[in-house]
């Protein structure tokens, strides 16, 4: 009997794939999961191109801790052509008698019909301000 004739009359549970139909197959599958992948990235590195930076409530605070001489307690003001929806608040308050001041910044921005708000609070020690009166305004000395 041949050996051919008793491979092709084997039952069906006995047949394989061969070797090379395997490695053809892993090929395939591994080229299209890494072209999926690249897309993937690929469009991650669009969106967060696109995204508009959020507003660094830093450089107001570093602003404010600039200033030597404090007259007003509120203040705010807006980002100009930067940010044209945006506008900024801060306000200096004492929070302990040694010259320890709290300065509460919040930023508003309307995105999309909506108004989203930062706030940031800093604390500065400035021995040189003093609170003359009760809700008063900070002078210096």
């Amino acid at each position: 009997m041949d050996i051919r004739t008793q491979k092709e009359s084997a039952p069906a549970c006995q047949r394989a794939f061969t070797l090379l139909e395997v490695m053809i197959a892993v090929a395939i599958f591994f080229v299209s999961v890494f072209s999926i992948l690249e897309l993937v990235s690929q469009n991650l590195r669009y969106i967060q191109n696109l995204q508009k930076p959020q507003i660094d409530i830093g450089s107001i605070a570093a602003e404010t801790s600039t200033i030597e001489n404090r007259d007003d307690i509120k203040e705010s003001g807006d980002f100009g052509d930067l940010y044209p929806n945006a506008s900024w608040s801060q306000e200096i308050y004492e929070v302990g008698s040694n010259g320890l001041f709290q300065v509460d910044i919040t930023v508003e921005e309307a995105v999309s019909g909506n108004n989203a708000v930062s706030k940031m609070s800093i604390l500065l020690y400035r021995p040189n301000w003093v609170d003359e009166a009760i809700g008063g305004t900070i002078i210096q000395r």
